[in-house]
């Protein structure tokens, strides 16, 4: 179960724009992420890789937690709103719901939940 203290550093690291790094820094080394119950990506290294990816097509990203987050035990649940500028002068706005679970101190699975009619940048 997480810290109050780790759990806001987490959320600070994220909303601080620094995606990839809270990958690295509060995630466990096998860690999963799955969208919208898509097969899962598995790592922290891949992880990593496929975050800064997306980073890289991107200007700018302003990431913001719509609180209260949830937690129970190992598992939580935060509410994100990214807006994201691409390099090609298109946007977009995600919001989705982000269900964690850790183990200890780093978040071990994750899955995103979103409308995937969102993921079109205009």
């Amino acid at each position: 179960m997480p810290t109050t203290e780790r759990l806001e550093a987490f959320i600070a690291a994220v909303e601080s724009g620094a995606h990839a790094q809270a990958i690295e820094d509060y995630y466990t080394e096998d860690a999963t992420m799955r969208e919208n119950q898509a097969e899962p990506r598995r790592g922290r290294s891949a992880l990593v890789a496929r975050e800064q990816a997306t980073l890289d097509r991107t200007a700018s990203v302003v990431s913001t937690c719509v609180r209260p987050v949830f937690v129970n035990g190992d598992h939580v649940v935060i509410r994100w709103v990214f807006d994201f500028r691409f390099k090609d002068g298109k946007a977009m706005r995600m919001e989705e719901l982000a269900w964690q679970r850790w183990e200890g101190e780093r978040i071990a699975q994750e899955e995103f939940f979103y409308d995937p009619a969102q993921a079109r940048p205009t």
